[in-house]
């Protein structure tokens, strides 16, 4: 179970540029100071949560003109160790790139971070956000097509060592895997079926069990309730319906809701906002 989260403040958040469906500039600018201190009064929230239910958490500094530097989640794909840093699709986020990994060599010189890796220059992979881990099934769920590529598959098998199931996003507004999918630590999984062709959501079943799906609801999937950080028996998220909060907890789990809302107007919510940064797969755990 993850302890130890890389945060950013949102001392630069913004809606500056539309770079998927959730992004409306010019609705933002209308109550952006508002919005802002929206987002500044979730985010400590968020961050206080997380440190009550017993994490720690290193923090990246906010950067002038990189907006979404915030989600540090699409920073890097990090388990045993390893940080895969991200390569980004669109330019607007491709400045990113050198800080995040600026950021996780001086972990590595505080000897949180074993090895730093980077994407080739040819191929997107835009971190956890399309790289979600699941420790009951040992794999990762890669989300391929809007912003990141089929052949990071072979990336990270190769450097991680651990099966890859990539399936393609189909929706839109569902552009990263971590917007679409969650797994929970009793190894249930949270899907928004709407992301998925056909075929890819008979896989995704065939690979959990039907009772281990929960569908999220239309109402619940509009809010990013699939975008939630699980650590241990604790689900962390911005906002669900009341039936999906009541199943959620009938399967064992305590929900935590932080108001998160300004960040899904840029697309993102709980999980975009942190990155688990001491994963380990149960091979390497139980070797140690």
């Amino acid at each position: 179970m993850p302890r130890r989260l890389a945060m950013c403040a949102p001392d630069r958040f913004d809606v500056s540029y539309t770079i998927n469906p959730w992004m409306q500039p010019d609705q933002w600018t209308i109550k952006r100071d508002s919005l802002r201190m929206q987002a500044k009064n979730g985010w400590h929230q968020l961050v206080e949560t997380f440190r009550g239910l017993g994490a720690e958490i290193d923090f990246v500094e906010p950067v002038d003109g990189l907006p979404d530097l915030v989600f540090t989640a699409n920073a890097a794909v990090v388990l045993d160790g390893k940080a895969l840093i991200a390569r980004f699709r669109h330019k607007e986020r491709q400045g990113e790139t050198a800080i995040f990994e600026n950021f996780f060599r001086r972990l590595s010189t505080r000897g949180l971070i074993d090895q730093v890796h980077m994407m080739p220059e040819a191929v997107c992979l835009e971190g956890a956000g399309d790289c979600v881990w699941d420790s009951t099934r040992q794999c990762f769920w890669l989300g391929f097509g809007p912003r990141s590529d089929r052949a990071a598959a072979d990336i990270l098998e190769k450097i991680f060592g651990q099966t890859v199931v990539a399936l393609e996003l189909v929706n839109p507004h569902f552009y990263h895997m971590d917007t679409a999918l969650c797994p929970l630590s009793g190894g249930e999984i949270l899907v928004v079926e709407a992301a998925f062709s056909p075929a890819d959501l008979a896989r995704i079943r065939d690979m959990v069990g039907s009772h281990n799906m929960i569908p999220v609801p239309p109402d619940s999937a509009a809010r990013l309730a699939a975008n939630a950080v699980c650590l241990g028996r604790d689900l962390v998220l911005c906002d669900c319906s009341h039936e999906l909060n009541l199943t959620i907890t009938e399967h064992g789990y305590r929900v935590h809701q932080v108001p998160l809302e300004p960040f899904a107007l840029s697309g993102g919510s709980a999980f975009c906002l942190t990155l688990a940064l001491d994963r380990r797969s149960r091979q390497v755990a139980q070797a140690a």
